[in-house]
This record gives C-alpha cells, sequence and structure tokens, in this order.
C-alpha cells in the first residue's frame, strides 16, 4: 500500500517517537515477505490460527534468477488480438520476497501467481464471488458435510504432465500435512479424496460456510506431485503463464503457454511485471512509456493522468481494506460507550476521504462491500459534533476540561490521519495525542501488549469478521451475542444464511462502537490508451492478466 499523503489538520501536531530513538523491537514469529509495506497476518479466532492483513515494511537485497520453463511461448507469438502488442509491461507495488506460495506469505504472491501461474479448485471473479477453476462445478451434501468437485478434462501442468484428481487431492493433503501458508482455514477438513481421476471429494467434520471461498486461495492450488524444482525461485503451475525471468524484488517476466489447457488462454504472449517501491519512479514509468499500467496509483499523483484523457484512463475498484480506528475496549477511558460513541460522532469521514483525493468509500461497520454479510451502516453514526460534544460533556469533559488519549500507528501510514483526527476531536473535548511509531513497535505494544487507548491500522483481508469474535484480539471488544452468531454463520449450511447472519452481528458490532471504520479503501489504476481487460477491482490480491491486451497507438 502506497503511503497515503492527505492535508495536515494540525500541521506538526504528530509525535514521530522514531525521532526520539526508541529501540525496535523484535517482530512476532512469522513468515514476512521481503517487500516493501508487505502484509502480516494476524492471529486468527476459533482455532484458525495465522497471521492477518497488517501491514510490514521490510526491504530485502535481491540477485537476477533466470527460470527455464518447458513449455515457453515465443514473445512474438501467442494467441493475442490483431493489432495487440505482443509484449507489455506493468508496474506494481509489493514485490514478493521469493516465488514458494507454499511458504512464504504476503499478498504479493497471491496477487502475481494465482490465477496466472498457478490455478486453484475454484476461483474468485472481480465481485469476489467463487467461479469454477479447475473444477468445472460442484455440489454439497444436504447437510452440508461433503462437497464434490467434477474436474476439466485434458488439463495440465506447464511441464506438460497430466493434471488429475490425485494432484488435486495431493496438493490440498500436503498442505494440511505440512502446515503450509493457510492451512489452518482447512482445519475443519476431516479427508481429501480422488474417487477417480475427474473428481474431488471433500469431507468436513462440521458445517463450514467459508470453504469454496477459502478453496480460491492457497488452500486450494494445485501442485504437480511428481515435479522437481527450487519454489523459491521457479513456478511450475496450470495456468495460463510461465515464468521465465525473476528479479527478486524487481522483475517478474510471464510468458504465455502456448499449450495451456483452458479456453482462457493468455492474449498477450510477454507481460513484464515491474515493481516499484517509490510512487515518483512508479509515476515517471507511466509517463516515460517504461510500463502501460500502474496499480495502485496514489490519488493524490493521479490527477495529472486524470486530465489527460487523450493518452491515459485512470479507473478506481473496489477493495476490501478497511481502515480502522480501534478504541481499547478496556481501557480506562475508551471502555466507556460514550467516550467512543462521541469520537464516532465526531469524526467527519467525508473531509478524511476528500484529503485523500476522494476515491475511498465510507464504510459505517466491520464488513466491505464485496464481502458476505455487507450493509451500508454509516447512517448509525453520521457526522453530529454536537451529539459527540453532549456525550462528553456526560463523562465530564469538554474543550475547557479535555480527556487525554493517544493514538498510536505505524509510520507506514503518514502523519497526515492523525493530525486530521487531533483537529477534529479537539472541539469535543478530547486532547489527542498522536505517536507515530515503527510498525515492530506497534506490534509489540498495541498487537500485542494491548497497550494503547486507540489506534489505526489498514485491516485489508475479505471474510475477516471473525476479528470482531475473538475477546483476546487487540480490539479488547467482547460481546458474547456476537460471538455466537459468528459461529452459527461459520456453521451455515448455504451463502444466503451465512451473509444473514454476518449482517445482523456486524450491525451489532458497529452500534457498540468498539472502532470507527474510517473508509473503505478504494483502488485507483492508470492506464495508458489501448490497455484492455485489466483487473480493477480487487487487484491488490488477485491480479488475472490472461485477458490483459495493449494496442499501441489506440484511441
Amino acid at each position: 500500500m502506497p503511503e497515503y499523503r492527505g492535508v495536515h489538520g494540525s500541521s506538526g501536531a504528530t509525535e514521530d517517537r522514531r525521532r526520539r530513538g526508541r529501540a525496535k523491537r523484535a517482530l512476532p514469529d512469522a513468515s514476512l515477505d521481503d517487500a516493501l509495506n508487505e502484509r502480516i497476518r494476524p492471529m486468527r479466532v476459533a482455532g484458525r490460527s495465522g497471521w492477518w492483513g497488517l501491514l510490514a515494511a521490510v526491504i530485502a537485497i535481491g540477485v537476477v534468477v533466470g527460470i527455464a520453463a518447458p513449455w515457453r511461448g515465443s514473445a512474438n507469438s501467442g494467441p493475442g488480438l490483431i493489432g495487440a502488442a505482443h509484449r507489455m509491461s506493468i508496474g506494481l507495488k509489493l514485490a514478493p520476497g521469493n516465488l514458494d506460495i507454499r511458504t512464504q506469505s504476503g499478498a504479493a504472491l497471491d496477487q502475481i501467481l494465482i490465477g496466472n501461474v498457478y490455478e486453484g479448485l475454484v476461483a474468485r471473479d472481480g465481485e469476489n464471488k467463487v467461479v469454477p477453476g479447475l473444477a468445472e462445478s460442484w455440489d454439497s451434501s444436504p447437510d452440508g458435510l461433503v462437497y464434490t468437485f467434477r474436474l476439466h478434462r485434458g488439463m495440465r501442468f506447464s511441464n506438460g504432465h497430466a493434471l488429475h484428481a490425485d494432484d488435486v487431492a495431493w496438493s490440498i493433503n500436503e498442505l494440511r500435512a505440512r502446515g503450509y501458508q493457510d492451512s489452518e482455514q482447512l482445519e475443519d477438513v476431516s479427508s481429501v479424496t480422488a474417487p477417480d481421476a475427474a473428481t474431488v471429494r471433500i469431507a468436513l467434520k462440521a458445517p463450514y460456510a467459508s470453504l469454496l471461498w477459502v478453496l480460491t486461495g492457497r488452500p486450494g492450488l494445485v501442485f504437480d506431485r511428481r515435479a522437481h524444482y527450487d519454489r523459491a525461485t521457479e513456478a511450475v503451475g496450470s495456468g495460463p503463464y510461465t515464468i521465465t525471468r525473476y528479479v527478486p524484488n524487481s522483475v517478474i517476466t510471464l510468458q504465455a503457454d502456448d499449450r495451456y489447457w483452458g479456453a482462457r488462454k493468455a492474449r498477450t504472449a510477454r507481460i513484464d511485471v515491474r515493481y516499484f517501491a517509490d510512487d515518483t519512479a512508479a509515476v515517471n514509468a507511466l509517463r516515460s512509456g517504461d510500463v502501460q499500467v500502474l496499480a495502485p496509483l496514489t490519488q493524490s499523483l493521479a490527477q495529472p493522468f486524470v486530465d489527460d484523457p487523450a493518452q491515459y484512463e485512470v479507473k478506481v475498484g473496489e477493495g476490501t481494506d478497511k481502515f480502522v480506528l480501534a478504541f481499547n475496549g478496556t481501557g480506562a477511558a475508551t471502555s466507556d460507550l460514550r467516550v467512543r460513541q462521541a469520537i464516532r460522532y465526531a469524526i467527519d469521514r467525508r473531509q478524511l476521504i476528500a484529503s485523500r483525493g476522494g476515491a475511498d468509500a465510507p464504510l459505517g461497520g466491520p464488513i466491505p462491500s464485496l464481502d458476505p454479510g455487507y450493509e451500508d451502516l454509516t447512517g448509525l453514526y453520521p457526522h453530529d459534533p454536537a451529539k459527540a460534544k453532549r456525550l462528553m460533556a456526560e463523562t465530564g469533559h469538554d474543550r475547557a476540561h479535555p480527556l487525554r488519549l493517544t493514538l498510536t500507528y505505524a509510520h507506514i501510514y503518514g502523519s497526515e490521519l492523525g493530525d486530521q483526527l487531533r483537529s477534529q476531536l479537539r472541539p469535543i473535548g478530547i486532547d489527542l495525542h498522536v505517536e507515530v511509531v515503527e510498525f515492530a513497535t506497534w506490534l509489540q505494544d498495541v498487537y500485542t501488549n494491548h497497550d494503547y487507548d486507540l489506534s489505526l491500522v489498514d485491516h485489508n483481508e475479505s471474510h475477516d469478521f471473525y476479528l470482531w469474535a475473538d475477546p483476546d484480539y487487540y480490539f479488547g471488544y467482547d460481546n458474547p451475542t456476537v460471538q455466537r452468531l459468528y459461529r452459527q454463520a461459520s456453521r451455515a449450511s448455504n451463502p444466503q444464511d451465512n451473509a444473514r447472519i454476518l449482517a445482523q452481528a456486524a450491525r451489532i458490532v458497529s452500534r457498540d462502537a468498539p472502532a470507527d471504520w474510517l473508509f473503505n479503501y478504494r483502488i485507483t489504476t492508470a492506464t495508458v490508451k489501448g490497455v484492455q481487460g485489466f483487473p480493477v477491482n480487487l487487484n491488490q490480491t488477485l491480479l488475472p492478466l490472461a485477458d490483459v491486451t495493449y494496442t499501441p497507438g489506440k484511441e
């Protein structure tokens, strides 16, 4: 994620603890992608442990690695459109530290590998819905305990090996047995079998409403059980592309597999994916023509491209990032519902969004628009400073007798949001002290020790409502009704019941005001004219590139 630069609500009001020489704390045990602003996963609830949806800033030193792909298409061939270029480049933000998607964490791997190089039993579309993948169809038993998947015929890996149901069962069972990334999401699975070459059967210990969605990610990926290769630097998958060049933290080259088994063959023969940690370098690359696509583009840098529609297109897509201003549920002051409610009424979210360029969407609760259970809850706490002042007066505080609170968050978000929040809360009787810290310090003080009043984090993951059902999570939010509803939703035997129950639970959470959801981050993508088929929604986690084409000079 880029570091956003908003308007200072109170210049100089934010104190950066990094400048005081505070020692950097050790990170908890977790695997981090060696990439700028990479994501680290926090603990799951209900036994599904793992790290989820928080940002870390780590930079690695890379070396150039060449990869031999057995079925490599020519750079001047391929199934692209007539008049379209056979080669193009795209610019991305987050670079994977290596290519081993089984053991290496981070959204950057999912973004570039899933759907392009590796394929799953099922897949997701741009609306975050489950669609066929290697399985052309599936059904479940009436009790929700057995899922049967019917595979496409004639599938194969990029090395020419046939892909059968045994490969699917082996891949999922290996993930469970060896504890690979996201294996905890399948703890309710009792067995995965292949009754025949075209059928896979998954049996569950209990109904699991999110199983299909989980299988669209790493738990559902299928690998060649007979292949031997260095998974950190090479990839053998069944997708429309192979990887022919990998320069860690710099470049990944995708080459169309001319013998791809599926109907969705790559339409551009070669795509060079370039990674830019610096926003200015990324923008310059788009302007100079070194890349034809840039995603994401910081809103403050997008205007010149918006103002030049003859050469560029700028689009805003939906995502699942939620910028959460958490209130410590066990804090001396923030355990008071009136204080939390006052803060929510005092915040002018539209002003925050406008200061960031206006692309983000208001979000009044814990579920974003692309997730099951979403409901527009922005009306529960509209901007109402007068009501906020009355609530603070009930607690004995006003502008003359302010309540002192501290907002602690990681430096990767910049200082502007903190400054704006400080300015917005001052009139209602809250003296907000803002501390911008190293991410490792945030992990230790806030995430681990729960030593904070307010905290700000981008929770990026989809389907992460479970965080609000975990009383031990750093929010300190403990509502037995919400926990019961979440368990019911998780055990629902159909998606409709799951979404209905989650919506009910989300409304309770929002009313309880354990946090304020400042906005739903929306992804800005800029392309040169002539680029077609580039995904806009969810492209920071899902980036299927088979349909992308570039026709130079097209207007």
